[in-house]
């Protein structure tokens, strides 16, 4: 039993359960729902971050024209479902035809890139709902069958929190045949999910003989749906409990286990992390720093608050920024002694950056900022992002580097320029 087990405040739930009790409604999103509509007639659906990239990216080329499709197809907010799930049934036919045929590569990579359809389907879904308890069944079956297929080991598990489990799937590197290696906790973003945390080909956590425990956490995609929502407390015992289930591995090192976040996943993995000392190393990529969450909440496209008032349980929004207030890295990021490297746009839209600036200065270990100029939340498509370092090969080599054992010897602030020239100061 780990050691933050058999809590009984640990994933305590307020008022508004059970979540199936109804939607979330918010004043923007009842006021802003047309306008909204508007800008994704014309501008799909990448109108609020690069969604259909970051969801192809671990798939491979053979789902480009997938998701050119979904480009076309999505005009409105309520077309992006049922764009996904068809996408889904035509690719989860096809591994199915596959397999029967005895096709088993071509089974995997299609049943593999159902289930990040499926996926997809669920995210406009802040919902307990029927539809989304069947699309993520539906996501769960083909990565089951992927992970039947795939080309190194695969296993479905569950992390056990307070009374209830967490779902995750453990990746080992390719071609292990024995020993203990080296891992990471790879915790999504709001509106990402634990299957799209190791690539279909070429993945570079297992490339770098680095397992993978790629975890839905407390609030995230698959969790709400089994009870299981955001709070800080939530957050800050899931750390141990990974690391516990970890350890608890032959084929892991227990001495040898790192944490990343992307979006989203940053305030939570900087929650996880500063709560667990066992932890080597911490990756940060595209922050949400920002105490309260005001801009993200407030400022940008509402779907994102939906969402967040779904993986934390909440119906009505007084009630949710009431509890908002409680969404801040103060009084964790302190006690964070882990070697730490955080990747950030200079002009972030979603957490503005000297909120990142903030927690950096407040942490106690080694630590090292890379701000990319003029780049937003998501990394790339600016000249600092193509010119200067690629931002997940960075944070890939930096992570194998700390859980190989070479240490950080100083604390540095890059700024990457638009030709790609990296200005390096010392942090104090």
């Amino acid at each position: 039993m780990g050691r933050n087990q058999g809590s009984d405040t640990l994933l305590a739930v307020h008022a508004d359960t059970p979540a199936a009790a109804g939607h979330p409604s918010t004043k923007r999103w009842t006021e802003q729902r047309w306008l909204l509509d508007n800008i994704i007639q014309a501008n799909g659906i990448d109108w609020d971050q690069p969604r259909s990239i970051y969801l192809s990216a671990p798939c491979g080329p053979e789902a480009n024209a997938d998701f050119a499709a979904a480009r076309l197809r999505i005009r409105k907010y309520a077309d992006a479902a049922p764009a996904f799930e068809a996408l889904a049934k035509r690719r989860q036919a096809r591994a199915e035809a596959a397999e029967a045929a005895g096709e088993l590569v071509t089974a995997r990579d299609n049943y593999f890139i159902a289930a990040i359809h499926w996926g997809a389907a669920q995210w406009p879904i802040d919902a307990a709902d029927a539809t989304n308890l069947r699309y993520n069944a539906s996501k769960r079956a083909c990565y089951r069958k992927y992970a039947d297929l795939a080309d190194h080991q695969v296993e479905e598990v569950w992390i056990p929190l307070g009374d209830k489990k967490l779902p995750a799937w453990l990746h080992l590197p390719y071609g292990y045949a024995g020993g203990a290696v080296p891992a990471i906790i790879s915790v999504p973003g709001m509106d990402s999910f634990k299957e799209c945390g190791v690539s279909l080909y070429g993945d570079r956590w297992l490339n770098r003989g680095i397992a993978v425990l790629a975890i839905d956490g407390p609030g995230q995609y698959e969790s709400p749906l089994l009870g299981i929502y955001v709070t800080p407390e939530a957050w800050a015992a899931t750390g141990t409990a990974c690391v516990d289930w970890l350890t608890m591995r032959p084929e892991i090192d227990g001495n040898r286990i790192g944490l990343s976040g992307t979006s989203f996943g940053t305030f939570f993995s900087t929650l996880a992390g500063a709560n667990e000392p066992r932890i080597k190393a911490i990756a940060l990529n595209a922050p949400c720093l920002e105490p309260g969450c005001h801009t993200i909440f407030e400022e940008a496209s509402p779907t994102f608050k939906m969402r967040f008032m779904f993986m934390a349980n909440y119906t009505d929004e007084a009630a949710f920024d009431r509890f908002a207030q409680s969404l801040t890295w103060r009084g964790h990021a302190e006690k964070i002694e882990a070697p730490l490297l955080c990747l950030t746009g200079e002009s972030d839209e979603l957490s503005p950056l000297h909120f990142v600036e903030d927690m950096m200065s407040q942490v106690r270990g080694p630590r090292q900022l890379v701000i990319y100029q003029d780049s937003r939340h998501a990394i790339g498509t600016v000249p600092s992002a193509t010119l200067g370092p690629f931002a997940t090969t960075l944070i890939a080599d930096w992570m194998q580097a700390r859980l190989t054992g070479k240490p950080m010897t100083t604390s540095e602030r890059w700024y990457v320029d638009a030709t790609g020239k990296i200005d390096r100061t010392y942090l104090t």
